[in-house]
């Protein structure tokens, strides 16, 4: 007897055919994959000084100045409190300048140092201490603003709990260190709790704020079977829950590694930057000397020279920018593994997207059973099991779905062999199991002119299937296209981004028809993970910067090849987060916009920063040369152009909102 489920789906449907396919300155930083070659703009220290030192040396250097006005100009109590709040805030300056001396660094602590030096030899104290004081505070500055940038993603790791209720064998409950759980260990998850490791629920269903790793502000209901992920927070239901993953293992164990490598990271311009930092003491040196010399040795001007020549804001300029970014970014669930990667994506002029689990929602039903005379859809069905149920493919997991509903159990079979883009075939109890491509099958000379023929089936995904070299029939599989595919291409659009192209193993049909309702043109269908990677090199040799889309696990050629390897919906996925140099752990294809957006802005934010920063040192050095600026009129300077800077970075971390607000409406 046909069951109930195997029945509805013999009956045709209509509708495409598809076969089986498959920083800020004061941090010493690492660089990965590039050897440290001479000093740079941010391989320094900066004087760590309490906020309240500064606050103390502020209200002393003010004191010096009432004492004028209740004493007399340069009155004892003026000057010793003068004193007093230049040694106080120049000896920090002092000491990490010999700390640099002694390790072979030169460069902006040295040129503050100098100017202090020459402040205190001209008994200029009120001078010394004054731009101690400014120079202290753009340090703090640029501190506590890239502590702020990345107070939300460090708040994330603090989501995750130091402790879990885990369910010991007899049922009864434990409370124990979160650290002590070990895959396969039950856990149970009340209401209002976050996870603390990454898991599958065994019991339970609830709604779920994953907001903290996939960046989608609505929560999402979870059942039986689902994957969950440390960090994220259960709203509704208890749940009981199969640990898979603790510790640095989880999916935001790994989010934290991204985030943290993409701070250690260095752009390109910024490498370019580090290359002429040998010559910048130098040069200001010389410059200063020459000022000093005809200005008849006056200290002010030597003073005010070293001071508007510290290179604060050119310090700050990229890293702020940067940071700012990689903060926008994992607000929204997109991971940069390289800072790099921002300045690549900005020249990105051709999209490559993979159609299943991309544009699609690679979540495949079986519409349709089509077996061959005299073969039961149950046997057809059966075969294909047995061929597919080891298989992660959607495809697979489709059929698997579809014969546990029907009641059929799956039977390990003794080898499997997975073809990548063709097809899998197993050995065991059912006898010798293929599901595949019609072509695949016809390679192994298996005939497949006896199957029924597919046109009927047009616009649906087909998997031939055989057993024992004859072919049972092919089962017809649906997708459905991703509601903001169409959105997310027409702003790439708008982007100036119009060699769009999809590259995907399905054949034309199913091709032409998604690429139809999502609005793409080129089209290369039937295409092997080989023949991928070979259209994104071809595209890369026309001169064109390539961002390569995919779901991270069949894409990982093509992903490699690209100049940008977007993966997406990575979300408890090693492979994905592994293979691409940029991870959306959720799938909304609008991210891929958003991040070639936020890429160039931050490209132009960075020139922009540099030219404030080039330009207030150029403007500084002159006027301090002709005698219009002295040492404090200097410093003022130094803080507010490191200021303007860090604010003007600090535009890009609300970069991405009306994502967040279409989310909530």
């Amino acid at each position: 007897m046909i069951p109930a489920k195997l029945s509805s789906l013999l009956r045709p449907k209509g509708a495409h055919t598809h076969n089986h396919d498959g920083t800020c300155c004061g941090h010493d930083h690492h660089h990965h994959g590039e050897a440290h070659k001479g000093p740079s703009l941010d391989d320094h220290e900066h004087a760590h000084v309490p906020f309240w030192v500064v606050c103390f040396g502020g209200l002393l250097i003010l004191n010096s100045y009432i004492a004028d006005h209740v004493f007399g100009v340069d009155s004892l109590q003026s000057v010793v409190s003068a004193l007093a709040a230049a040694l106080l805030l120049s000896l920090p300056i002092f000491w990490t300048t010999v700390k640099d001396l002694y390790a072979g660094r030169l460069f902006m602590n040295e040129l503050v140092a100098l100017a202090l030096l020459a402040a205190f030899v001209g008994e200029d104290y009120r001078t010394a201490a004054a731009v101690a004081f400014f120079m202290l505070l753009a340090i703090m500055i640029e501190h506590r603003t890239a502590a702020g940038a990345l107070a939300a993603i460090e708040g994330l790791i603090r989501m995750t709990p130091r402790r879990a209720l885990k369910i010991e064998a007899d049922g009864s409950q434990v409370d124990v260190e979160a650290s002590s759980l070990r895959p396969g260990d039950l856990i149970l998850v009340r209401p209002g709790d976050a996870l603390p490791v990454d898991g599958v629920i065994t019991q339970g269903s609830s709604s779920l704020n994953q907001s903290s790793i996939t960046g989608e502000s609505l929560p999402v209901d979870k059942s039986d079977n689902d994957d969950v992920f440390a960090g994220t927070q259960n709203l509704t239901g208890a749940l009981t829950v199969k640990v898979t993953r603790t510790g640095s293992d989880t999916t935001l164990g790994q989010v934290r590694s991204l985030i943290e490598q993409a701070e250690a990271s260095r752009p390109p311009v910024m490498r370019m930057i580090d290359r002429y930092a040998a010559y910048y003491v130098p040069v200001v040196l010389l410059l200063a000397g020459v000022a000093y010399y005809f200005s008849d040795f006056n200290l002010k001007v030597l003073v005010a020279m070293l001071v508007v020549a510290c290179p604060c804001a050119l310090v700050v300029a990229t890293p702020s920018a940067v940071v700012a970014a990689v903060a926008s970014c994992a607000r929204l669930g997109v991971l940069v593994r390289d800072v790099a990667q921002l300045e690549v994506a900005a020249k990105v002029r051709a999209i490559v997207l993979d159609k299943t689990g991309t544009l699609t929602q690679g979540i495949l039903e079986v519409s349709r059973l089509q077996p061959a005379e005299g073969v039961p859809p149950a046997d057809l069905l059966r075969a294909a099991l047995s061929a597919e149920g080891s298989s992660t493919h959607p495809v697979a997991r489709a059929i698997v779905r579809l014969a546990e509903e029907a009641g059929l159990k799956y039977q390990s079979p003794s080898s499997v062999t997975e073809e990548p883009g063709r097809g899998v075939q197993a050995k065991g109890p059912e006898g010798h199991c293929l599901a595949g491509r019609r072509s695949w099958l016809d390679s192994l000379k298996i005939d497949t002119s006896t199957c029924p023929d597919a046109d009927s089936a047009s616009g649906k995904s087909l998997v031939y299937v055989a057993k024992d070299g004859r072919c049972l029939g092919w089962i017809a599989l649906a997708d459905k296209v991703r509601p903001e595919a169409r959105e997310a291409v027409r702003l790439l659009r708008e982007l100036g981004i119009n060699d769009i192209a999809m590259v995907t193993g399905d054949n034309a049909s199913v091709a032409h028809s998604i690429a139809a309702e999502v609005g793409i043109t080129e089209i290369h269908s039937e295409c092997l993970p080989a023949q991928k990677a070979a259209k994104v090199a071809e595209l890369k040799a026309a001169g064109m910067g390539v961002a390569v889309v995919g779901d991270g696990v069949n894409d990982a050629p093509a992903l490699a090849s690209g100049d940008v390897g977007i993966a997406m919906g990575a979300a408890g996925s090693d492979i994905a987060v592994n293979s691409a140099s940029v991870t959306l752990m959720n799938s909304d294809l609008r991210r891929v916009p958003y991040f070639i957006t936020l890429s160039r802005r931050t490209r132009a934010v960075m020139t922009q920063n540099l030219a404030i920063g080039i330009l207030s040192i150029a403007i500084g050095m002159t006027f301090s040369a002709l005698g219009y600026l002295n040492g404090v009129s200097a410093a003022i300077l130094h803080t507010v152009s490191t200021l303007v800077i860090i604010m003007n970075s600090a535009r890009l971390v609300r970069e991405g909102e009306e994502l967040e607000i279409a989310a909530k409406s």
